[in-house]
């Protein structure tokens, strides 16, 4: 048993779970800390991908109540229907662009320089959005409409370029189209449901071939901690913004994109 790679394993995990729901970019820190961690290569981003399943997870244990009831009462009930069909307009523009833009996006954008410009400019939009004043007209989920739906899901499309962040986006594009900051996070946790499921499920299709028995254990280290800790951060998020805005994500962006363009630049 390789103890330094479970270690490395259960660190990613938690750095999955810590900032796969709050505005900073997952796959952003991913990137930037496998690089410090020398786990790297291809079998290190099918492990990037699987470990996103507990982030998810944690999410479908927290509002395993209302997923449930949403499920049962689908058939006949019209809010029910209203909010899955919210969900899929929501869910349609990144999936679609993702499916045209995946290899480039892969090829080319993947780099610690490209995340740390869009940790930059991610967080000075969120400043911007934050600086205006916003008025909620939604504090519900049952009563997001069609057009603030759409507006959440065209602005998940901008988190298709990494560190960019997804749940920065679509909370961003939710408080653009009227809802109030709890609505617009808990809008964005149910919509990471079938985003990131579809994603990781396609990109798993494509490198599972590639693992072994002997993988199992480090998977399932990265899973397990990257589970507990989104777990943790999903219920302190619902918390936070409750009386907080997200200006404090901006600033941590900022420094942290600048911190690390500086030391890029300086070590050239």
């Amino acid at each position: 048993m390789d103890v330094l790679m479970l270690g490395k394993a259960a660190l990613l995990g938690v750095v999955e779970g810590l900032t796969e729901f709050l505005p900073i970019s997952s796959t952003g820190h991913l990137i930037l800390a496998g690089e410090a961690l020398r786990f790297t290569g291809e079998k290190a981003k099918v492990f990037e991908v699987f470990i996103q399943l507990g982030a998810i997870l944690a999410v479908l244990w927290i509002y395993r109540e209302k997923i449930g009831s949403i499920l049962r009462k689908l058939p006949s009930d019209r809010a029910a229907q209203k909010f899955s069909l919210n969900l899929a307009v929501a869910f349609f523009p990144a999936a679609l662009v993702g499916l045209v833009t995946h290899k480039f996006i892969k090829q080319y954008l993947f780099s610690p320089v490209t995340v740390a410009y869009a940790l930059v400019a991610g967080g000075i939009v969120i400043w911007f959005i934050e600086q205006r004043k916003h008025s909620s007209e939604v504090s519900e989920l049952d009563d997001i409409a069609f057009r603030m739906a759409l507006a959440v899901g065209v602005a998940q499309v901008f988190a298709l370029f990494p560190g960019v962040s997804r749940s920065g986006a679509t909370i961003m594009g939710g408080l653009l189209a009227g809802l109030s900051r709890k609505t617009a996070t808990e809008f964005s946790f149910f919509l990471a449901i079938p985003t990131m499921l579809a994603a990781t499920v396609f990109d798993l299709s494509k490198g599972m071939s590639m693992l072994s028995v002997s993988d199992v254990l480090v998977f399932g280290t990265g899973f397990i901690t990257a589970f507990i800790s989104a777990l943790w951060v999903v219920r302190w998020l619902l918390k936070f913004v409750s009386n907080r805005d997200f200006k404090p994500f901006a600033y941590y962006r900022i420094v942290f994109g600048g911190l690390l363009l500086a030391f890029y630049f300086y070590s050239k």
